[in-house]
């Protein structure tokens, strides 16, 4: 490893990040506001106008969170509703159309952090005034604290960059027994100083994450911390029914001078769970009454899509930035018959990805996967290293099972969130081609994590996506494919559980690498390299569809919350149309 990371390599890094995240919004995606697709025609603007202050802000969801509380919260659309409305973190993005986007802003820091000892130190000054909803001070002992919460066995499912690079972190498990992590150093309120155990110029992107944000121990719950995080945000709880409504209102005590992303316009924000996502659609379509205040939590339906693209005013409300997420079958690498690369290779030829293209929306919505990391990571597109038809190759298909002795094929069961149920019976029309037989087992999307992150009683395979958190390949490929953090509950990004000697050595040598651009390109090679040993098979980049009621104003996808609305300035154009 080159010791000669310095404070100079780290600013470029962090300038080089920044500029690297314009293809979020770069490529088809900017030359689409020319028009060619009518889907795309708000990226990188914000609809609506400015927002006036007041009414209730309203949110129509099929589902309950995954999560909201902040050392298990690792789920885009959960961290931006989580980060942007009910709890701060030491840095967050800027509250920025497009590229922008992609920005760092001081949050409950000061700035974005201090390097020193080669960037394997981090200091963090904290601002003055920062309080909880109970006007509490906000210190850096309750950040450490939430840091060193993420490693509880009993709080699964979390963000685990600080398992990765804090120093001392191996074995660590929480600070339920009275332990605490050394390498976290709090030497006054104000003050919190990260020791790593190796060079990571990109840390102040991971102080994004809510296992930065604060949780005084005093209100710590345990698991049921998840219903009713303490607010150091605009907003705290007023009612948490789980399932079925969250309402959120101010936090009287959240002093804006100290924020300069969160703009908290809505008095309240409601939460309206539970609901079937056609009628979310149709709702919104017809935009009447209390749903012209609405927005979405999930994604507009493909059978619902030629509904809004047929109708000018209707389409004037649609936001549809790209996720910049990749979606995978994954394949259980860890036991037959997905322990044979033949047969996952089977899989990825005998998948038709134009057919999943169509049933997650069709072309105006997504596009074929090609690779593994998102076009982003490449400077703008996915290369597409091995070739294979968008329609599959039945035949090329059964050869690989034939050399894997399965002449006859198999039977195995996949699982998909219940929202993805079409796209499962597009997989397993595709796979029963080649004589691949498969079960869909679909459920719901609050739980989805959870399911396929229990590695002993999941399916063979699982259709889920990796977005990287920051704009690096290191926030991709060591999380999806790195065996060495596998967990048996609350396993996250790697679900095919791949175990690669080969692999891992690559990415600590590209860890370890000082050149933002030397690393770059090298995942990207890497990645063609991953894709060849068939852990999983790429299959769809998808956009982010999501109608706004006619009286939402403030309204952008953001980029770094894979096209999620940005809830620290979605508000209302006439707060008195909103009922309240």
């Amino acid at each position: 490893m080159d010791k000669r990371t310095s404070t100079a390599l780290a600013t470029a890094l962090v300038a080089t990040l920044t500029l690297g995240a314009a293809g979020c919004s770069g490529g088809k995606a900017a030359d689409d506001r020319g028009g060619r697709n009518p889907a795309t025609a708000n990226n990188g603007a914000v609809v609506g106008g400015t927002p006036q202050k007041g009414g209730t802000l309203t949110v129509l969801s099929n589902q309950d969170f995954t999560h909201l509380d902040p050392a298990r919260n690792w789920v885009m659309g959960d961290m931006d509703f989580g980060t942007r409305l009910l709890y701060r973190t030491l840095v967050t993005y800027k509250s920025e159309p497009g590229a922008k986007g992609g920005e760092l802003a001081p949050d409950l820091a000061e700035d974005l952090g201090t390097p020193s000892n080669g960037a394997k130190t981090w200091t963090f000054k904290l601002k003055k005034g920062l309080k909880y909803e109970d006007g509490s001070a906000v210190t850096a002992q309750d950040i450490k604290y939430n840091v060193e919460r993420s490693f509880s066995p009993d709080l699964p499912g979390g963000p685990d960059y600080a398992a990765r690079y804090l120093a001392g972190a191996e074995g660590y498990q929480g600070p339920a027994t009275g332990k605490h992590l050394d390498s976290v150093k709090t030497p006054d309120d104000h003050t919190i100083v990260f020791e790593l155990r190796k060079p990571f110029a990109e840390f102040p992107y991971a102080t994004v994450l809510p296992t930065f944000a604060p949780v005084p121990k005093a209100r710590d719950k345990g698991p049921q911390y998840d219903n009713r995080p303490f607010s150091s945000g605009p907003y705290k709880i007023e009612t948490y029914d789980r399932d079925k409504r969250l309402v959120l209102v101010r936090n009287t005590h959240w002093d804006p001078s100290t924020d300069q992303v969160r703009k908290a316009y809505p008095d309240r924000v409601v939460v309206t769970m539970g609901l079937k996502a056609n009628q979310i659609d149709d709702r919104l379509i017809n935009s009447s009454g209390a749903d012209a205040s609405a927005v979405p939590w999930g994604k507009l339906r493909p059978e619902s899509t030629p509904k809004v693209l047929t109708k000018a005013d209707v389409r004037a409300r649609l936001l549809a930035e790209s996720t910049n997420c990749t979606e995978m079958v994954q394949m259980h690498t860890g036991r037959a018959p997905f322990d044979d690369i033949k047969v996952r290779q089977a899989v990825q030829y005998a998948l038709d990805r134009e057919a999943i293209v169509t049933a997650s929306g069709g072309p105006a919505l997504n596009d074929v996967a090609t690779a593994l990391m998102p076009g982003s990571l490449f400077g703008d597109r996915q290369p597409d290293t091995l070739k294979i038809p968008v329609t599959g190759d039945v035949e090329k298909a059964k050869r690989l099972l034939k050399e894997a002795g399965k002449p006859n094929g198999l039977t195995t069961s996949i699982t998909v969130s219940n929202g993805d149920k079409g796209v499962g019976e597009a997989v397993q029309q595709s796979l029963g081609r080649a004589g691949i037989k498969v079960t869909i087992e679909t459920v719901d999307p609050s739980a989805f994590y959870d399911t396929i992150g229990d590695t002993k009683n999941r399916t063979d395979l699982v259709y889920t996506g990796w977005c990287p958190d920051y704009p690096s390949g290191s926030t991709f490929l060591p999380f999806v494919f790195d065996g060495r953090y596998i967990k048996e509950k609350g396993n996250s990004g790697n679900h095919s559980l791949f175990r690669d000697e080969a692999t891992m050595k690559r990415m600590d040598e590209i860890a370890a690498m000082t050149e933002a651009q030397q690393a770059g390109k090298a995942w990207q090679e890497l990645d063609g390299q991953i894709l060849a040993k068939a852990p999983t098979a790429p299959v769809v980049i998808e956009r982010m569809p999501l109608l706004l009621g006619t009286n939402i104003a403030g309204a952008f996808g953001h980029t770094s919350f894979g096209g999620q609305i940005d809830y620290a300035t979605v508000g209302l154009k006439d707060p008195a149309r909103s009922g309240s």
